[in-house]
C-alpha cells in the first residue's frame, strides 16, 4: 500500500510541476504579446470540436484539500487532482450564433484563441481556479488541462491558466484579468470599431447562449451540498427556467471560464498505421532566436512533431 501511495505522491507532484510550468506565469513577460494571426492549430481544433455532436471535454484541475485527504492520497503538498466534465462554449470574442439568443453582441473587432465554458459560481471547480481559495469575484488564473476525444479519432489537450469573469468584470479591481485576456486578443480589423466592446457584454451574451432551462441551474440549491440539510426554497430549487438575461439569482451565480493556453497537444489517430502527434508552444509574437528540435515559428507559437 505504501507503494501505491508513494506512486500516487509521485504522480500528483509531476502532474502539478506540469500544470505549473507550462501555464503563462512560468513565461516571461514578453510570452505574454498577443500573436499577430490565428494559432497554427486553431483552425484543424474548431473543425475537429465543431464537428462533435455536443462538444464535451474533460477539464483537470488541481484542488487543494486537507491535510488528511492529501496524506490519504499520498499528496504531501496538500493538492490533488479533480477532473470532470464540461461544454466547449466556442472561443473567447467569437461567440457561437444562436440565434433564440436575445443578448445584446458586441461588435466583432476581437478574435482569440482562448477557449472557455461556463460554471457555477458555487462550484467546487472555482476556487481551484484561484489557487484553492474560495472567491465571489473575477479573477483566478490556476492551472488547467482541457482534453477533448474527437470524432475525428484526433485528441486535443489544451493546457494553460484559467479565468473566471463574474459580474464584477467592469470593475476597477477586475482590471489584471481584463489585461490578462487583453493581451490576447486579436483586432479583427483596424477598420472594426471597438466602441461599446464589453467583457460584461460579452460575459451576458454567453449567459443568453444557453437555454432557458440551463439558465435555470443557475438557481438550484447549492450544488455538492446535502439535500437534507438545504431543501429546496422559493428561489433555489431545481426545474427552473429564466427568460430573463438579467435575473438577480442566476447572473450572481453565472461565470465564465476563460481558458488562456499555452500548450496545446494534438494527436492524431485517424490513421492506425501511422499515427501523428504535434505539440505546440505559445512563445508570442516577439520571441527571436532559432526553435529548438526542428520547430516552426508561426503567430507566435512553436510546432514540433512528436512521436505519439
Amino acid at each position: 500500500m505504501s507503494a501505491v501511495r508513494n506512486l500516487t505522491s509521485r504522480r500528483i507532484s509531476q502532474l502539478s510541476h506540469h500544470l505549473a510550468t507550462s501555464s503563462p506565469r512560468a513565461m516571461s513577460s514578453a510570452q505574454g504579446s498577443a500573436s499577430p494571426g490565428p494559432a497554427p492549430w486553431r483552425a484543424a481544433f474548431l473543425e475537429n470540436v465543431t464537428a462533435m455532436a455536443s462538444p464535451e471535454f474533460s477539464l483537470a484541475t488541481l484542488h487543494s484539500a486537507p491535510s488528511t485527504a492529501a496524506a490519504a492520497a499520498g499528496a504531501g503538498a496538500g493538492a490533488v487532482p479533480r477532473l470532470r466534465t464540461v461544454i466547449f462554449r466556442g472561443l473567447w470574442a467569437s461567440l457561437p450564433v444562436n440565434p433564440k439568443n436575445t443578448a445584446d453582441l458586441n461588435p466583432p473587432a476581437y478574435e482569440s484563441d482562448l477557449l472557455t465554458l461556463t460554471t457555477d459560481a458555487r462550484m467546487a471547480k472555482v476556487p481551484d481556479l484561484f489557487g484553492g481559495s474560495s472567491a465571489s469575484s473575477s479573477g483566478g488564473g490556476g492551472p488547467v488541462e482541457a482534453c477533448f476525444w474527437t470524432d475525428a479519432k484526433v485528441q486535443w489537450r489544451v493546457r494553460g491558466e484559467a479565468y473566471i469573469l463574474g459580474p464584477d468584470v467592469e470593475r476597477e479591481a477586475s482590471t489584471a484579468v481584463r489585461d490578462t485576456l487583453l493581451a490576447r486578443m486579436r483586432r479583427v480589423s483596424d477598420k472594426t470599431a471597438d466602441d461599446g466592446w464589453s467583457f460584461a457584454r460579452e460575459v451576458t451574451a454567453h449567459f443568453g447562449n444557453l437555454s432557458p432551462m440551463m439558465r435555470g441551474t443557475f438557481r438550484n440549491p447549492e450544488p455538492g451540498t446535502p439535500r437534507g440539510a438545504n431543501p429546496p426554497g422559493d428561489q433555489l430549487k431545481l426545474g427552473q427556467k429564466v427568460e430573463d438575461l438579467h435575473d438577480e439569482v442566476a447572473r450572481a451565480n453565472f461565470r465564465v471560464v476563460v481558458i488562456v493556453p499555452t500548450e496545446v497537444d494534438q494527436t492524431d489517430l485517424s490513421n492506425a498505421e501511422d499515427p501523428r502527434r504535434w505539440l505546440y508552444r505559445f512563445v508570442g509574437a516577439a520571441a527571436d532566436g532559432e526553435p529548438a528540435d526542428g520547430a516552426e515559428r508561426s503567430n507566435g507559437w512553436e510546432k514540433v512533431e512528436l512521436w505519439p
